[in-house]
């Protein structure tokens, strides 16, 4: 399914609605035992996600850890928040091998698709001004541009070089001023590990 900016102004606005309502429903049932439950957070899923994915289990202790968490991540956790994708991910997991192409792609199929809009690329040029990020990288500045435009509350990715608290920091005191949403930036195993203490606390 495609969805256009105006759909996700709307998804937006009915998402600060449905949280107004359930602060106003709380105050007026202070006495009850459950609240309802607020809409699920956003999260964009840029291309270093599926491609962990698809990959065959690398004999690096490290990268394999990832992708075990990665999986963990779409097996345990992914159905508790909204996902979207953008073209540029279906362009990058199209390139190299056909077979690991294909399984990338049908790991991102059936994931909501945000349009490319008229303002996304002059975004993401000001991104890899500000932060440095070299032209060959530059599909790193507009998957940050999408998350931007869209308000989704979290960019997922294992690509971290362009995109760490630093940057993300810099990224916040442009946007600020200029009314535009800034996403955090997060790793798989950040949100595995939110829900893992989470249930041993319980």
């Amino acid at each position: 399914m495609k969805l256009t900016a105006l759909d996700l102004v709307l998804y937006q606005k009915r998402r600060l609605d449905a949280l107004s309502d359930l602060t106003i429903c709380s105050r007026k049932c202070e006495k009850h035992e459950e609240a309802e439950t607020p809409m699920k957070q956003s999260i964009y899923i840029e291309t270093t996600i599926p491609s962990y994915l698809a990959a065959r289990t690398s004999n690096n202790i490290i990268i394999a850890g990832k992708q075990a968490t990665t999986h963990e991540f779409f097996e345990t956790e992914a159905q508790k928040y909204d996902l979207f994708i953008s073209d540029y991910v279906l362009d990058e997991c199209e390139k190299g091998d056909p077979i690991v192409s294909k399984k990338r792609i049908d790991f991102v199929k059936g994931i909501s698709l945000l349009e490319i809009t008229p303002e996304i690329e002059p975004l993401a040029d000001e991104y890899m001004r500000i932060l440095s990020i070299p032209n060959k990288n530059r599909m790193d500045a507009l998957h940050l541009a999408m998350c931007c435009v869209y308000g989704i509350d979290i960019l997922l990715s294992w690509n971290c070089a362009h995109l760490g608290v630093e940057s993300m920091t810099k990224v916040l005191k442009y946007n600020t001023p200029k009314g535009l949403h800034t996403p955090q930036m997060v790793t798989p195993d950040n949100l595995v590990t939110k829900y893992m203490e989470v249930d041993l606390d319980v």
